[in-house]
């Protein structure tokens, strides 16, 4: 059974991507998308008797990992290492293969009416299996090894999936960039790999945990370099954190994940939801005995994750294009995840990223559903009043709205979205963990959560609430189509303003009909929805206990797949009540400032930016991280390129080597040729004039001697 979860998405890739062209679009999808839902309800089988009955093989037994292996292959036999390709299924693998292949076959049956239309849907269905196999072999890895193919597999994917319209060129620029931000962050995760083989001695998860266990008696190893003593399991969990800032879009290699968008939606649902994003999260989680090992490492991944949560919620304010809000807000999600790892309330990190993959997939193909309502439309500014043309997307967009802001009462185990459980419990647990981190991460979530709650509804009274909107400008300012009010801050040279997927069609509607047309999604994009919504609404309630609420319960659940800090965790639960409605507070303060300056106030979301429009200018530039990084490594770069090709290549190489030798030897044979005259008495004159010169070199040599 786990042999077919993970291989059955692989045979779809293949027949998909080989096949299409001969079987045709339609059985490529029915295909594809019905091994993906075969996978994904085996995962809840292997699931489910985890989360409620008595945990994988029986629960951990005295101590040990309750943990399943299923040898595929002998794999790599070199000197005394025998590496095996093994699928490592646990708890944390459990958990991870429900996430990936349910909203991976939810994305897929979505698919099926968003592509509709495109003539190579076979080849964009190719690739959702392929991105969803090597997510399965990424966390289902045994050991280094296995993971980095998975992790580089969904690299390679992600390129695929992001420049699907390779003939657009935001789309093969987009794709561009993200492989390359993630090779910066794959360079380090490869050199901590390499670190940890070199220190532990281990290339498997069990052999380097019990290698690191034994540090406690033992003493940290220390490397050298470059005459610097340095703590080597730091430098290991550093540079291994560095590749999970890459693939997780952590602050400073963020920028990829906006661009991403250039995508189709589906893509943006699968990556930012349950699959790419969350692969950095799932790694830390899966090493965690080894990051236990470096206090310094996690502080530092706990304040990464900080500034992540706030800084793409600020970005997120004034985000115009409906699917970078969502982007961002998955990237401010992301960075509470690392919060919680950092404070070592790992459970709850992973409690975050599998209740965050229901509510954000439902956001991002609830998007997807507005943008088809509104022929490939996506600036809001362009929206509005949508809720009576498409009442069930509206309604859709509203539970995975009150899921991310965190709707519930505190202190309640079972009133509240999935959103609540989660987010509420990493806030509590990063101020648990105290001190000066504790506390300048616990008031970042705590502002981001404000934001991501005045962000959340912005979208929804933009999009659906309020007077149709049509692309009108007057004198900067969006106007409304009906009333004439301003509605929304001056429109920006942004090129997110009116991004449009490429596929969408050519019918150019008359003014205004963009609304007048506005339509429900089909059926087939609508019942991924519904699904994803119950998710949205039950998950965070349904497994609290599980991931955070009872360190008794918790350990049996995981049964040794994580490491479970009982301190941190009890201390989570003791916080202050203030604390504990800290959240809450934040969510219905941004949710009140979002609904008087976007439903009673108009008006005041223009006159603001025009009051401030260097903080609007800084916000809406993403902090101007593209043009700060353009200015120290893309045009550097460009220049010490075209140095080499004009200096090196084109003079050295070509000039002075390859022309000039050509021509020195061209010079000397057009002389050597000249003894080639064709008379005989030339060729006789020549060699009596050899013979005299050996004569004479004979007779000298013999007088020396």
């Amino acid at each position: 059974m786990i042999q077919a979860i993970v291989f059955l998405p692989l045979v779809g890739a293949l027949i998909a991507g080989l096949l299409g062209r001969t079987i045709g679009h339609r059985p490529s999808e029915f295909i594809t998308t019905g091994l993906l839902i075969i996978s994904a309800v085996l995962s809840w089988v292997v699931f489910l008797p985890v989360a409620f009955g008595g945990g994988l093989m029986g629960g951990a037994v005295d101590g040990e990992t309750a943990v399943l292996k299923i040898e595929i292959m002998r794999w790599i036999q070199v000197g005394d290492m025998d590496l095996r390709w093994v699928l490592r299924v646990d708890t944390l693998t459990a958990i991870m293969l429900v996430v990936v292949n349910t909203v991976s076959s939810l994305v897929h049956v979505y698919s099926i009416g968003y592509m509709a239309d495109d003539p190579h849907r076979s080849r964009f269905f190719a690739y959702l299996s392929l991105f969803t196999f090597a997510m399965l072999m990424l966390i289902t890895a045994d050991n280094f090894l296995q993971m980095f193919f998975g992790w580089e597999g969904v690299g390679l994917a992600s390129y695929l999936l992001i420049g699907f319209w390779y003939t657009k060129p935001s789309a093969t620029a987009a794709a561009m960039k993200a492989f390359i931000v993630n090779r910066v962050g794959d360079f380090g995760f490869a050199l901590g790999i390499f670190g940890a083989f070199m220190v532990l001695g281990h290339i498997d998860f069990d052999g380097a945990f019990e290698a690191a266990s034994q540090f406690s008696t033992t003493g940290l190893p220390v490397m050298q370099f470059l005459g610097w003593r340095l703590d080597a399991m730091t430098v290991i969990c550093m540079l291994l954190f560095m590749g999970a800032m890459g693939k997780s879009a952590q602050f400073l290699l963020h920028t990829w994940l906006p661009d991403a968008m250039e995508g189709p939606t589906p893509v943006s649902a699968l990556i930012h939801a349950a699959t790419m994003v969350t692969a950095g999260v799932f790694m830390v989680a899966r090493l965690s005995p080894l990051f236990e090992t470096s206090p310094f490492t996690l502080t530092f991944v706990m304040i990464i994750g900080a500034i992540t949560a706030f800084f793409a919620a600020t970005v997120g304010l004034v985000q115009n294009d409906i699917k970078r809000v969502i982007a961002y807000s998955t990237c401010s999600q992301l960075g509470y995840m690392f919060v919680a790892l950092g404070a070592g309330a790992y459970s709850a990190g992973v409690f975050h990223l599998f209740t965050h993959a229901f509510f954000k997939a439902l956001l991002f193909l609830g998007a997807g559903a507005v943008i088809h309502a509104m022929h490939h439309e996506q600036d809001m500014r362009n929206m509005g009043g949508l809720r009576k043309k498409i009442p069930i997307t509206y309604a859709m967009m509203l539970i995975g709205t009150l899921a991310l802001t965190g709707v519930g009462i505190p202190g309640s185990e079972f009133l509240g979205f999935a959103g609540f459980f989660s987010k509420d419990s990493i806030i509590e647990a990063a101020y648990a963990f105290g001190g000066n981190t504790g506390m300048f991460a616990f008031w970042l979530l705590v502002i981001a959560a404000l934001f991501t709650s005045f962000y959340s509804w912005r979208l929804i009274h933009l999009t659906f609430h309020g007077s149709p909107r049509d692309a009108k400008q007057d004198h900067g300012h969006q106007v409304d189509a009906h009333d004439g009010d301003s509605h929304d801050e001056p429109l920006a040279d942004d090129h997110a303003a009116h991004a449009h997927d490429d596929h969408a069609h050519d019918d150019h509607h008359a003014h205004g009909s963009a609304y007048d047309h506005a339509h429900e999604a089909p059926k087939v994009m609508q019942i991924p929805l519904y699904v994803l919504a119950v998710g949205a609404v039950l998950a965070g309630a349904v497994f609290y206990g599980m991931f955070f609420h009872d360190v008794e319960h918790i350990e049996h659940f995981f049964a040794g797949a994580i490491v479970v800090d009982h301190e941190i965790i009890e201390a989570a639960h003791h916080v202050p009540l203030w604390v504990k409605w800290s959240a809450t507070i934040a969510m219905l303060i941004g949710a009140g400032t979002a609904y008087i300056m976007y439903i009673r106030r108009p008006e005041m979301p223009g006159r603001l930016a025009a009051t401030n429009p260097g903080l609007y200018q800084f916000l809406l530039n993403k902090w101007y991280f593209d043009e700060l990084y353009d200015r120290i490594f893309v045009r550097p770069a460009l220049w010490v390129g075209r140095a080499l090709w004009k200096g090196f290549d084109d003079w050295l190489i070509d000039e002075t080597l390859s022309e000039g030798l050509g021509r020195r030897v061209q010079n000397v044979t057009s002389w050597v040729v000249k003894l080639q005259s064709g008379y005989l008495y030339h060729y006789a004159f020549a060699m009596l004039i050899g013979i005299a010169a050996l004569l004479t070199w004979a007779i000298a040599a013999g007088g020396l001697i």
